[in-house]
């Protein structure tokens, strides 16, 4: 198999009470698990293909085969973003930044809480199923994206370094239709050592 499942870097209830363990466990082990899966069939006819990294798949997506170029987009871009996702998050996390990527926020925000209320917003107001994300671009500036469906930040020429899965299945068994509000607690759970190594990571790109 080219693309693997890594486990979750903590419990399924580790999160508790800002993300509870049933939404983890499906999360991860059925959503996540089908990306990867579909990813791998789609590649199986393409031996040349199988080799690539997730980055060198979901940022060469127009050279791909017309067949499976779809696929590839949303199972690839799906096993991106959710392995990146899981890191982003820690138990007994959350809380204020720390360290250059606070220094970072201010700088391009004008505080925490300002960049707080702006990512929420964005995220709320994303349409049906898609992501929020705080990006560098290429010129070393941060802002604010979101992304439809499992689009990464990578295929526009963006390094992601904090992001927020905003389908319905990343909330509603706890949530419901509060999408606001688990928008709200996930700050709970923010890993910012993982966002702070993102940044460092994106300035020697």
């Amino acid at each position: 198999m080219a693309h693997t499942l890594a486990p979750l870097p903590y419990d399924y209830a580790a999160l508790e009470p800002y993300i509870d363990a049933q939404t983890m466990q499906l999360h991860h082990d059925k959503h996540h698990a089908a990306y990867v899966n579909n990813l791998n069939a789609a590649l199986e006819s393409y031996s040349e293909l199988q080799s690539k990294s997730i980055e060198e798949l979901v940022t060469s997506l127009d050279t791909l085969p017309e067949s499976i170029r779809t696929t590839v987009r949303n199972n690839a871009g799906g096993h991106y973003n959710h392995t990146l996702f899981w890191n982003l998050m820690a138990p007994n996390a959350g809380g204020q930044p720390t360290g250059a990527i606070a220094d970072a926020i201010n700088a391009a925000f004008g505080n925490f809480d300002t960049f707080k209320q702006q990512f929420v917003t964005a995220g709320t107001k994303v349409f049906g199923s898609g992501w929020v994300w705080l990006v560098s671009s290429s010129d070393r500036q941060l802002q604010i994206i979101t992304t439809p469906n499992q689009d990464t930040p990578l295929a526009s020429g963006f390094y992601p370094l904090l992001g927020n899965d905003v389908w319905e299945h990343a909330y509603y068994l706890k949530y419901q239709n509060r999408r606001p509000e688990y928008l709200n607690a996930w700050w709970n759970v923010v890993n910012w050592e993982e966002v702070n190594r993102r940044l460092q990571t994106s300035t020697t790109r």
